[in-house]
């Protein structure tokens, strides 16, 4: 069963959370739990596996999320994503796109939770990392109460190692991707009664939760919290994370300290023939709410366009910030 790795997760988010933030975020958490976009089961069993699953040491621990609802066919994915060397692997059953509603995955399935219990159960039987599933509170019409027991009985029975709630319904007609993202209401203590209905289950909590602190008032009644969209535009909350949650000292010492942690690694993407943008598009929230923020986002937004863009380009962006801080500290 997972356990205290189920403590701290940031959420798998599509266009965002690819290998480059992924290291990203590793440079200012050792024990953040690191997730993939969705990835489709088509896509690993068809597609270019290498770009779609590759992925570096420095990111461990790290999560694949696979998209899909044929229990062979996420049995297959799940065992090369194992190959691949992942640490966990995640059913999504709380996307609410049209996509993945044409596809019968995603949000959809909330309405099939002995489909998801077979997916969950073939899973297990092909894998030996830990199967968890990252879903919604219920979509649509269902009675909240009745349709996340449902769900959570027959994935337990399956043997799922851990659940993700997303402490919202879905409304698969009506609402868009983003707006069902903030428009229905949060639910915290739906998943709340939950874990103390299944005390042996590993429950983590998603959702509109924007602060470590508030991260850590909600372990009081779960296992475990994952963060989307907070760690994406203010990273920096990520060096929290590791002192706060783990009691753990940060692997930097601040915001300034992880882009020369990150410089090599951006270096070696570099080398391998990444455009500089492809990963500091990433990093744009560094220093949100610091003097200088928006002239290091302008600088890294228009130099780092440049094919030939480099890591010199990264630093002078965050010399903007520094000359910033040094003259309102003169000001004072």
């Amino acid at each position: 069963m997972i356990s205290d790795d189920l403590r701290f997760s940031i959420a798998p988010m599509m266009d965002w959370t690819d290998r480059y933030c992924r290291a990203f975020h590793r440079t200012l958490s050792r024990r953040a739990r690191l997730y993939t976009e969705m990835v489709t089961t088509g896509a690993v069993l068809h597609g270019p596996r290498d770009r779609l699953l590759g992925f570096a040491a420095m990111e461990h621990p790290v999560a694949v999320q696979l998209g899909g609802s044929n229990p062979a066919d996420l049995a297959a994915s799940a065992r090369i994503a194992e190959d691949f060397g992942y640490d966990e692997v995640n059913l999504n059953v709380g996307c609410p796109s049209d996509r993945v509603q044409d596809g019968r995955f995603g949000a959809c399935l909330m309405r099939e939770p002995a489909l998801v219990a077979e997916c969950v159960a073939a899973m297990k039987a092909a894998v030996s990392v830990p199967v968890t599933v990252k879903c919604r509170i219920g979509v649509d019409d269902q009675d909240t109460e009745i349709a996340l027991d449902a769900l959570a009985e027959a994935v337990i029975a399956a043997g799922i190692d851990g659940l993700v709630v997303h402490a919202r319904k879905a409304w698969l007609q009506g609402l868009s991707p983003k707006e069902n993202r903030d428009v229905p209401p949060l639910d915290y203590d739906r998943v709340a009664r939950l874990k103390r209905a299944h005390p042996g289950l590993p429950v983590a909590i998603n959702g509109g939760i924007a602060t470590i602190a508030d991260a850590k008032a909600q372990l009081a009644h779960v296992d475990g919290v994952m963060i989307g969209r907070a760690a994406y535009t203010d990273p920096a909350i990520l060096l929290d994370i590791d002192p706060v949650l783990f009691g753990e000292a940060a692997p930097v010492a601040d915001a300034f300290a992880a882009v020369e942690a990150f410089v090599p690694v951006l270096a070696d993407f570099l080398q391998d023939g990444v455009r500089l943008h492809g990963v500091t598009r990433h990093m744009l929230g560094l220093f949100n709410g610091r003097p200088g923020a928006r002239a290091y986002r302008r600088h890294l937004s228009t130099r780092g366009l440049d094919p030939e863009a480099g890591v010199e380009i990264l630093r002078e962006a965050v010399a903007l910030v520094a000359r910033a801080e040094a003259e309102r500290d003169q000001a004072a």
